[in-house]
C-alpha cells in the first residue's frame, strides 16, 4: 500500500511519519533551513505487515500544491493531518477537494498535537473534521487524536493503517505497465534512475519500455520495488528504475513523463473528460478558460471547452475537452484535476473519457451519446453501449491503448462481431453490420431505378452513392461480403443486384453487329469512335451512345475518351502484362510498346488503364502486378 499525507502547512506531517515509522523522510538542505516540506518526500517502513508501506510525505504550502498533487496522484490511503491548535485550514480544504477529485476513497484522519491543547479543544476541532468530511465521499473517516513528541495514539493510527492496508484493492496488473515519473537522477556508476508509483501491470528487469509521451525506447538494467531490490515490480508499488538506452541523458526526462509498455505509446493533446467544478468556486467557469491540468505526475498547461453550454455553475457537471499546450499520456479513467490559470487555486477535476478525442463541434450529438457511453467503468460496462453507434466499428489496437486492456483480457459481448478489414480487425454490433449490408443492397436498388440504362456503378460510385459516411476500408469490407453471398454481383468493373441486366434494342442490336467486327479485327489497335461512325456512316454520338453501354455491360473496356476495347482484348494484353513481369520482373512502358507493338503513347495509355482498373501499381518509370487484382487472378487461371 502507498500511504500519503494531506494537509495545511506546519500541522507535523513529516514529524507524524516519523513517529509512525521511526525513520526521517528525505529533508533536503533548504527543507532543514526553512523547517517546511517544500517537494514530495518518500520513506519505506513495516507497520506490523509482511510487505513494506511506502509513504509519500506532501508539501502542505499553497504554493507548492502542483508538488502535493504530483504525490498524491499514485497513493492507495491518504493521511489527512489536521492540527490540533489550528483546526481545519485553508491548505486542509484543498488537499482534500484534490484527494476527492483524485477518487481516492480511504482516508484516515490524524488530529495532531493534542500535546499542545486541552481537551475540550480536541472535541472541537473533530467535530469541525466531521463537518468538513461530511458532504463528501470520505464522510466518516475515523480520526485518531496523536501526538509525535509523546507518542500518545500512535500505536492506535499504526494499527488502523494495517487495517486499511488489507483492505485496499489491488491494482489490476492484467494491464500494460505504466509508471508515473515523479523524480528522475543520475547515479555515480549506475546511470539514469526514475522513480514513480506503478499504475499498472507490471515491469522485469531486462524489458523494453517507452519513455511517454516522446516515445523514447529505454530499457531496464535494475529495480527496486517498495525500496528492495527485485527483479520484478508490480502495480500499486513505489519503483526506481535503473535505465539504459541510446545517448539517454537524465536531462530528457521530467517530472509528468510516464515509462509505458511500447502497446500504450501514444502522445495526445486533447482529452474528452467528464468534470465537476467545486462547489466552493465564486463565480461560473467560462468556455475555453486557460487552465493548469495535471494528470498523473505532470503540470502542463491548456484550455477547457466545453461541450455542454458556454459556462458551468459552481458545483455542476458537464463533458468538456481539455486542449493540452503539449503532449500528454492518458488512458481511461484517469483522474485530471484542474487549476486556474495563475495555479493559485484548484477549479476542479474528472476522470479522462476518450484520451484521444476528436475535434469538437464535429457531430456533437452524437459525440455527446458516445461519452455517455463512455462513463462507465470497465470495458466490459462499455461496449454494450458504444458499439451500436461505432458505423465504422471499433478499432481493438485503440480500445486497448484507450482502456489498457490487453485483447486476451477481454471479454466481448454476446452482440459483438470482429470484422476482418484492410485496415486490420475492426468491432461490430452485428445488428449494425447487418444493416451496412442491407443499406448497401437498397441503395443500388435506388441506383437501378434512377438509371435503367446503367448496368450499374463502379466501387468508388457506389459508396459515394450508398456509404459515403464509411471509411474506404470499412465500405470494402461490407462490399466484398456482399459479394459472397450472393447479395450483389460484380460484371468487370460494375456493380449490380443479381439478375439486373441492360438490354439492347432492337436497333441497337443491328448496329453492334456492324461495329463488332471492326473492333475485333483491330486486335491491340481498336478504331477511335469518330473512325468507326466515318466507317459505318451512323452519327458518331449513336456509335458513342452504344459504346458507352456496352462499357457498362462490360463487353468493352473505355482505355481514354472515345477509344473502347473489347472485354477480350483487354484480357489478352493482360495476359501480356503478367508474362512480361514473370520474365524480367517488372513492367517497362518500353518492352510493353514493342511487345504489342503500338506506338508509345498508346502503349502508355493502356498501362495507365491497367493501374486504374486494379491490375498495375506503378513505381517510378515501373511497374508491378497487383497480386489482389481479379483481372490478374482471372488471367492467371486461364
Amino acid at each position: 500500500m502507498i500511504i500519503g499525507t494531506a494537509g495545511h502547512i506546519d500541522h507535523g506531517k513529516t514529524a507524524l511519519l516519523k513517529a509512525l515509522t521511526g525513520q526521517q523522510g528525505d529533508r533536503r538542505r533548504e527543507e532543514r533551513q526553512r523547517g517546511i516540506t517544500i517537494d514530495l518526500g518518500y520513506l519505506y517502513a513495516s507497520l506490523g505487515e509482511a510487505d513494506l508501506t511506502g509513504f509519500i510525505d506532501v508539501p502542505g504550502h499553497e504554493r507548492f500544491v502542483h508538488n502535493m498533487l504530483a504525490g498524491a496522484c499514485g497513493i492507495d490511503c491518504v493521511l489527512l493531518v489536521v492540527a490540533a491548535d489550528d483546526g481545519v485550514m485553508p491548505q486542509t480544504r484543498e488537499h482534500l477537494a484534490i484527494i476527492e477529485l483524485l477518487g481516492i476513497r480511504c482516508a484516515l484522519v490524524a488530529l495532531t498535537k493534542i500535546d499542545r491543547v486541552e481537551a475540550p479543544r480536541i472535541a472541537q476541532v473533530s467535530a469541525q473534521i466531521e463537518s468538513l468530511l461530511q458532504p463528501g465521499p470520505l464522510a466518516g473517516a475515523p480520526v485518531f487524536p496523536v501526538s509525535s513528541i509523546t507518542g500518545e495514539g500512535i500505536d492506535a493510527l499504526r494499527s488502523a493503517l494495517v487495517e486499511q492496508a488489507a483492505a485496499v484493492r489491488a491494482r489490476r496488473e492484467d494491464g500494460h505497465f505504466r509508471l508515473a515519473i515523479d523524480r528522475a537522477f543520475s547515479v555515480t556508476g549506475t546511470g539514469v534512475v526514475v522513480t514513480g508509483t506503478a499504475f499498472a501491470g507490471h515491469v522485469s528487469v531486462g524489458d523494453e519500455l517507452s519513455l511517454s509521451p516522446a516515445g523514447r525506447t529505454v530499457r531496464v538494467r535494475g529495480l527496486h520495488a517498495q525500496n528492495q531490490v527485485c527483479e520484478q515490480a508490480r502495480a500499486g508499488q513505489r519503483v526506481a528504475l535503473n535505465l539504459a538506452g541510446d545517448r539517454l541523458a537524465v536531462e530528457q526526462i521530467s517530472r509528468g513523463d510516464w515509462l509505458v509498455t511500447p502497446e500504450l505509446q501514444a502522445a495526445t493533446r486533447r482529452l474528452d473528460i467528464e468534470f465537476s467544478l467545486l462547489p466552493s468556486e465564486t463565480r461560473d467557469l467560462r468556455h475555453w478558460t486557460p487552465v493548469h491540468i495535471h494528470l498523473g505526475a505532470q503540470d502542463v498547461t491548456g484550455r477547457i471547452a466545453l461541450l455542454e453550454g458556454e459556462c458551468l455553475a459552481p458545483g455542476g457537471h458537464v463533458h468538456a475537452q481539455l486542449l493540452l499546450d503539449a503532449p500528454a499520456h492518458a488512458v481511461h479513467g484517469d483522474r485530471v484535476v484542474l487549476r486556474d490559470q495563475s495555479a493559485q487555486r484548484t477549479l476542479g477535476g474528472g476522470r479522462v473519457l476518450d484520451p484521444f478525442a476528436p475535434p469538437r463541434n464535429r457531430h456533437r450529438h452524437a459525440r455527446l451519446a458516445v461519452l455517455r457511453a463512455l462513463s462507465g467503468d470497465t470495458l466490459e460496462d462499455i461496449l454494450p453501449a458504444l458499439l451500436p453507434s461505432a458505423l465504422n466499428g471499433l478499432e481493438p489496437a485503440l480500445l486497448e491503448r484507450q482502456f489498457n486492456r490487453p485483447r486476451h483480457t477481454w471479454r466481448l459481448p454476446d452482440e459483438a462481431l470482429e470484422i476482418s478489414t484492410r485496415l486490420g480487425p475492426r468491432l461490430f454490433e452485428r445488428g449494425t453490420w447487418d444493416y451496412l449490408g442491407q443499406s448497401l443492397a437498397a441503395s443500388l436498388q435506388r441506383f437501378h431505378e434512377s438509371q435503367p440504362d446503367e448496368l450499374g456503378p463502379d466501387r468508388d460510385r457506389l459508396r459515394r452513392y450508398a456509404l459515403p459516411q464509411l471509411e474506404r476500408a470499412i465500405y470494402l469490407a461490407v462490399l466484398d461480403q456482399a459479394l459472397a453471398a450472393g447479395m450483389i454481383e460484380a460484371s468487370g468493373p460494375w456493380l449490380h443486384l443479381p439478375g439486373h441486366r441492360i438490354h439492347l434494342n432492337e436497333e441497337e442490336e443491328v448496329l453492334k453487329a456492324r461495329l463488332w467486327p471492326l473492333l475485333e479485327a483491330a486486335r491491340f489497335n481498336p478504331p477511335w469512335v469518330r473512325d468507326l461512325a466515318s466507317a459505318l456512316d451512323v452519327e458518331e454520338e449513336r456509335v458513342r451512345h452504344l459504346l458507352r453501354k456496352l462499357s457498362r455491360i462490360g463487353e468493352l473496356q473505355q482505355v481514354v475518351k472515345d477509344l473502347f476495347y473489347p472485354d477480350a482484348t483487354i484480357r489478352q494484353l493482360a495476359n501480356q502484362v503478367l508474362e512480361m513481369e514473370r520474365q524480367s520482373g517488372v513492367i517497362r512502358a518500353a518492352a510493353f510498346r514493342d511487345q504489342v507493338q503500338l506506338g508509345r503513347k498508346r502503349s502508355i495509355q493502356l498501362l495507365e488503364h491497367f493501374d486504374r482498373i486494379g491490375l498495375t501499381r506503378r513505381f517510378g518509370n515501373e511497374r508491378k502486378v497487383r497480386r489482389d487484382s481479379a483481372l490478374a487472378s482471372d488471367a492467371e487461371l486461364r
